[in-house]
């Protein structure tokens, strides 16, 4: 009887530690994810603020050259 008892809170054991296991793996990809969207997002951001910064220093040399 004590042999079943035990195998049975081996088999219980070990089941949680899959459960956590997989918990910890899940937990792991979803940071992952987290941290490529948020590159992403600052690529997007850094190349629009990139592209209004060419367009305000093309809108100065257009400023200058009518001045001139």
């Amino acid at each position: 009887m004590t042999t079943h008892v035990n195998t049975d809170l081996n088999r219980s054991t070990a089941m949680n530690l899959m459960h956590e296991d997989l918990a910890r793996a899940q937990m792991s990809a979803r940071l992952g994810e987290a941290q490529s969207q948020r590159r992403g997002h600052q690529l997007a951001r850094a190349r629009r603020l990139s592209r209004k910064a060419e367009a305000a220093a093309q809108q100065a040399r257009l400023a200058l050259a009518r001045a001139l």
